[in-house]
């Protein structure tokens, strides 16, 4: 007789087998420079939270006042019931801190991507996207009714083949897309290039800056800043997930935009509105950024000292040019060898694997972090260095 969950387990199995799993390990309490993971005291490498802001004293008052004043729940989708002031509050500070028209808050940023990407193409459309985009952007392009078009990392010959292809075929819309920071490698999109095009071509240009935002540009405003760009990217999403600490997605831009968003975005008329304190503490996040610089220099100084130490010892860190700096291992499983070394020596750095990267392309993909120390960066170094050695890797 067919068993229906037999798959289950032999497809997990084999991601054992081939060293392609995920093994989850506990974080027993706040996600800091210097934290407890199973038990045991380790420097974070791992982190998303580029600014350490998800401890910042203004982000928890924040959000510990706004349970005092407006509850633990928002109570509906925001559509019908769960609109707060808290909310419109945290997207005029987002368009403020973006320097855009409008804003609309998301509950994650993969939402932002799954639910207004199909909405901006459809059928007779055109979406074009960089071949390394993120999981959460290919999934929105999936559910698209349009033609779509991919074109190798970061070639703008092979971009503009895509877009002559599309005006070839009469495509009603086209919309380009691309990561701003790519998050496995760390390199950034060639953004002033693909917004020439697009405006060339008379596309719309999108750029999910989830790892751009808070760490590039000037006070950390993101990818068009960065590159002098503002006003000329048609949508910008972006995260709270990430460097500013919190949880949530953003998407900048028009007010246009923003009115036709939130009329066709299922992610987001059909999902819960963010809890009072997350929105507090999104909005906090950004005042931070606002008033106190420092972090985002210190993110950039932690980073350009630990990438040049690497290479220093010899390991090959890629392309990054960002705070996410890959080290190089090849082989799933000596990247996860070297992950568990690192991680009895107390410092925790996962690998990446297949199918997140190419089967020949793991690594331990370190993410700096600005609370960290001088000396906090020397232990991590030490213990790559003699567990590089020890896995065959230097």
């Amino acid at each position: 007789m067919r068993d229906p969950k037999a798959f289950l387990r032999a497809e997990y199995e084999e991601l054992v087998k081939n060293g392609f799993n995920w093994e989850l390990r506990e974080l027993q309490g706040p996600s800091t420079p210097r934290c407890i993971v199973d038990g045991k005291e380790v420097i974070m490498l791992c982190s998303n939270n580029y600014l350490n802001l998800s401890n910042h004293p203004r982000l928890k008052e924040a959000a510990k006042k706004a349970v005092d004043t407006h509850g633990a729940g928002s109570g509906s989708v925001r559509a019908i019931a769960g609109n707060m002031d808290l909310h419109f509050q945290l997207e005029k500070a987002i368009a403020r801190f973006k320097h855009t028209e409008a804003s609309l808050y998301y509950q994650t940023g993969f939402a932002v991507n799954a639910g207004l990407i199909p909405q901006l193409v459809g059928k007779g459309d055109t979406v074009i996207s960089d071949e390394l985009n993120h999981g959460s952007i290919i999934d929105g392009v999936r559910l698209t009714k349009a033609d779509r078009g991919v074109y190798p990392h970061s070639d703008m010959a092979g971009l503009e083949k895509a877009l002559k292809e599309a005006d070839k075929n009469n495509a009603r819309r086209v919309l380009v897309i691309t990561d701003g920071v790519f998050s496995m490698d760390g390199d950034i999109a060639n953004m002033p290039g693909i917004v020439k095009l697009a405006e060339e071509y008379g596309a719309m240009s999108y750029v999910d800056d989830a790892h751009g935002e808070g760490v590039l540009g000037p006070d950390g405003r993101g990818i068009g800043p960065h590159f002098g760009l503002e006003g000329r990217i048609d949508v910008e999403m972006g995260t709270f997930s990430k460097a500013l600490g919190v949880v949530g997605g953003l998407a900048a831009g028009s007010r246009d935009l923003v009115n036709f968003a939130f009329n066709r975005s299922r992610t987001w008329l059909l999902s819960g509105s963010a809890p009072p304190a997350t929105a507090a503490a999104c909005k906090a996040s950004i005042e931070v950024l606002e008033s106190e610089p420092q972090h985002v220099k210190t993110l950039w100084d932690n980073t350009n000292y630990f990438t040049k130490e690497l290479k220093s010892i010899g390991f090959d860190t890629g392309h990054s040019e960002t705070p996410i700096t890959p080290v190089m291992c090849g082989e799933s499983h000596k990247a996860k060898a070297l992950s568990d070394a690192m991680m009895e020596d107390g410092v925790f750095a996962l690998p990446i694997v297949f199918p997140m990267v190419a089967r020949d392309k793991a690594r331990i993909r370190t993410m700096m972090n600005a609370g960290l120390t001088r000396e906090d960066l020397d232990k991590a170094l030490e213990a790559f260095e003699r567990n590089g050695k020890k896995v065959g890797i230097l």
